[in-house]
């Protein structure tokens, strides 16, 4: 990438700032650090007994409920264009595919996303997340192949592989294993979500939460409104929930899709 297109690039980025009108609440008053690009993105969601998800929350988080319910997320994704901010991205270290489990929470008036686990095929990558923002990062051998389905506009499905291998730490805790295999991809046009709708709720988050001893740390984040599509997915398996001990109230999820989303990130700071 010559200087011209890196600094197209790093615009791109930073007029996220100035795009804020749909944001819940205001912008960190500190400078951003991180860029990335979020895409093929399948938001799968299951409702949950209230219960379990309270058990799987620190107590110092409020559950975040829609209509009463409290929902739980396995969402397979590409990241693109990782890299700290000014620097450009690397082929063998800004693209790999991210898998999360995620549930819904809040502290104060600033609902955000806990997440349960996040995998990752990128080794380096996961050392940084689980060193500098103490996120429950696991490696894993995965794929994200774009198939062409010959049906309709949007013409591409996604075959998605995850198979988790161990977290990589030092602190040397291994993981049960974990598998998940399935082919997703849009139905239908894009849509922004409106507030108030299940959709705005599962996707249009802000920030996400995490401890590390003893402590509450939160992470500001910043996209545009999510490009949200109708999905459809097949489900080869998925224990993605299984481990965290999670059994559905439904079996059939509800689902997203969205092609790509460009986002900036801050570090992580106690509240």
């Amino acid at each position: 990438m010559n200087i011209k297109d890196f600094g197209r690039l790093q615009s791109r980025y930073a007029d996220l700032v100035n795009d804020l009108d749909h944001r819940p609440y205001p912008l960190s008053s500190s400078p951003w650090i991180m860029r990335q690009t979020w895409a093929n993105l399948l938001f799968a969601h299951w409702e949950l007994p209230i219960e379990r998800a309270r058990e799987l929350v620190p107590d110092c988080l409020e559950l975040d409920l829609y209509d009463g319910r409290a929902y739980v997320g396995v969402v397979p994704f590409e990241m693109h264009q990782v890299a700290p901010r000014m620097v450009p991205a690397v082929r063998g270290l800004s693209f790999f595919p991210e898998l999360n489990v995620r549930l819904y929470v809040k502290h104060g008036d600033r609902p955000g996303v806990y997440f349960l686990s996040l995998d990752a095929a990128n080794p380096i990558a996961v050392w940084i997340a689980i060193t500098l923002y103490h996120l429950p990062y696991y490696y894993a051998e995965m794929r994200s192949t774009t198939i062409n389905n010959g049906d309709g506009q949007d013409k591409t499905d996604i075959a998605y592989f995850s198979r988790r291998v161990t977290r990589l730490a030092s602190r040397g805790i291994h993981s049960p294993a974990c598998l998940f295999e399935a082919r997703y991809g849009p139905v239908g046009e894009v849509f922004a979500s409106e507030r108030g709708s299940l959709e705005y709720f599962l996707t249009e988050r802000y920030c996400l939460y995490t401890t590390w001893t003893n402590r509450l740390y939160r992470g500001e984040i910043q996209h545009k409104p999510w490009p949200l599509q109708k999905a459809h997915a097949t489900f080869a398996t998925n224990t993605m929930l299984d481990v965290h001990g999670i059994k559905p109230v439904h079996t059939e999820p509800h689902l997203l899709f969205a092609r790509s989303i460009d986002t900036i990130e801050w570090a992580i700071e106690p509240i």
